[in-house]
């Protein structure tokens, strides 16, 4: 007789009999398949201690901003740390930034910065089923980003009010315009391809580049809308004044306004990486990612997890928000906006890679420490909902 396939019939009777003869499954069973399953793992006595109240914060921006269905949480997070800083300078109550113009330029610059890796991978002998390619082309047209790659757009398309500039449709819900641009990205990776390894010259291969890149801005300025010029800002302030700014280029605002204030080519990002071969106090960076050719590589500086503790509270303590990336989707309880290893009892019903970027506007600092934080205050980007208004409180267990 043929063994039977799979696991043996005798093991999943055994699993069954194992889980069944304890009452704590049976009662998890019943409780999970009919809840929430954070809802049913949340751990009351750490959401009941843990206050959405800190002792060290900056002047944090409203109104609360929300990404929606879009993986936008870099720009979105870079642009409320810079809003903090402005609203004073503007006098304004509320204030935000379009992200909708950044994304857009975001997807044109890294179209064109992913097609000349493709022609750098085919002048190499990379074959389009080799595994670096394969990595180009699961997703080109990713939302995702990093701080560096903010500094890029900021510093040549400038900033824009997101009065001037609100958010498209397809910026909101990202996901069937991300699709065309990925379809076409892989359709011309094949064609430059075969380009290089036909022996084609090096300006035909760049002509045919331009024609692609003619498609993409195509796409993105359907799906966008065409990215602004020059605007005109109109507002009033705190005390009722009119205020006409304009008009003016976007990266013209941005030099003349903001960066005076926050200079994006002052910041760097610093990451705490503590594997062995990745010794501290030195600089990194990761090769193919990026999103302008020509343009500032994406660089970490690796130092130990204190540090980065130290200059995120002085950095608050100057009133200025600090961005940074984490694994949002571990321990995070969201109805209640806690961040917290101990949020979530999963050992009691069954037993990281940086997915979102978020900005730490506020810390409850220990007393008589410059690098100490028993917990930290995070603006999100997913709207008011949850959480206080939106406001996470992060619990330093998460950061050790």
């Amino acid at each position: 007789m043929s063994s039977v396939p799979g696991i043996q019939n005798e093991a999943v009777k055994q699993y069954k009999q194992s889980f069944l003869s304890d009452p704590k499954n049976r009662l998890a069973r019943n409780v999970c398949s009919k809840q929430d399953l954070w809802d049913v793992c949340k751990n009351p006595d750490v959401i009941h201690t843990t206050p959405h109240v800190f002792n060290c914060k900056v002047s944090e921006g409203k109104p609360m901003t929300n990404q929606k269905s879009s993986g936008r949480c870099w720009i979105f997070a870079c642009l409320n740390v810079i809003r903090s800083k402005c609203m004073s300078q503007f006098k304004v109550e509320n204030l935000e930034f379009s992200q909708n113009y950044l994304f857009f330029w975001d997807k044109v610059e890294r179209a064109n910065y992913n097609l000349q890796c493709y022609v750098q991978c085919a002048s190499k002998g990379e074959t389009a089923d080799g595994r670096l390619v394969h990595h180009l082309l699961f997703n080109p047209a990713e939302d995702g980003g990093q701080w560096d790659m903010m500094i890029n757009l900021i510093e040549k398309y400038g900033i824009v009010p997101k009065t001037c500039c609100p958010d498209a449709q397809s910026a909101e819900a990202s996901v069937k315009f991300n699709r065309l641009i990925n379809n076409k990205m892989r359709e011309f990776c094949n064609c430059l391809q075969t380009m290089v390894k036909d022996g084609a010259s090096e300006a035909k291969v760049q002509a045919e580049k331009t024609r692609m890149m003619e498609q993409i801005y195509r796409i993105a300025a359907t799906c966008l809308g065409t990215p602004l010029e020059t605007f005109t800002w109109e507002f009033y302030d705190l005390e009722k004044n009119y205020v006409k700014i304009g008009p003016i280029k976007p990266v013209d605002f941005y030099r003349q306004y903001i960066k005076p204030i926050y200079n994006m080519e002052d910041k760097v990002c610093l990451v705490n990486d503590p594997r062995p071969n990745h010794s501290y106090g030195k600089l990194y960076t990761v090769d193919y990612l990026g999103n302008m050719t020509g343009g500032r590589p994406v660089l970490y500086i690796n130092q130990p997890i204190e540090v980065l503790k130290k200059v995120t509270i002085a950095s608050l303590k100057d009133d200025e928000a600090v961005w940074f990336g984490c694994d949002v989707g571990k321990c995070f309880y969201r109805q209640a906006g806690l961040l917290d290893l101990d949020v979530l009892d999963l050992d009691l019903v069954f037993e990281s890679l940086m997915t979102h970027a978020m900005t730490l506007t506020a810390a409850q600092v220990e007393e008589g420490s410059d690098c100490k934080a028993t917990r930290w205050r995070v603006e999100n980007s997913w709207g008011d909902t949850d959480g206080d208004k939106g406001y996470i409180a992060m619990s330093d267990n998460l950061v050790l």
